[in-house]
């Protein structure tokens, strides 16, 4: 079996199919560090399915809404699922931190800033349940939110 100098290509005839390098006598040991083999494997069409759908998490509203546009991905349910609840969660989010933001203000002044740690503890939930969602899709472990899960599988 030859290789090519060059770049390390099997050679049958006299030059190198890949970059065209005439071949001589001493072509039949590889290149150090080249054994001729290819460890890279074939080249991956995209993503898989749990990665676009732990993705569909990571900004939210952003990336539901690119995997929902994106033409591979648009076609898959699972992956419709996880951009669908991942945009309506974020969404139910910023609501509910505006009224948390509202209530929190209006009772500052009775209860002299104590509520003021009402909105630190929404936000600490909120990051807990989006990486547990992120966590969960890329685990293939589909996990529906109460009433959002199901919005986002009439929508799947």
């Amino acid at each position: 079996m030859a290789f090519c100098p060059n770049c390390g290509s099997q050679v049958t005839g006299s030059f190198c199919p890949n970059c065209g390098t005439q071949i001589g006598g001493g072509a039949g040991v590889p290149p150090p560090g080249n054994t001729g083999y290819s460890t890279a494997g074939p080249a991956s069409a995209g993503l898989t399915e749990n990665t676009a759908g732990a993705l569909c998490y990571l900004f939210g509203l952003v990336t539901g809404i690119v995997f929902l546009l994106i033409a591979p991905y648009n076609q898959n349910k699972t992956v419709r699922f996880h951009a669908f609840q991942s945009i309506f969660g974020h969404i139910a989010v910023i609501v509910i931190w505006i009224c948390v933001a509202v209530v929190s203000g209006i009772l500052a002044f009775a209860t002299h800033g104590i509520l003021f740690t009402l909105a630190p503890l929404y936000m600490l939930l909120v990051v807990v349940l989006w990486l547990y969602m992120m966590y969960s899709a890329y685990n293939n472990k589909k996990v529906k939110l109460p009433v959002i899960g199901d919005l986002a599988q009439k929508q799947a």
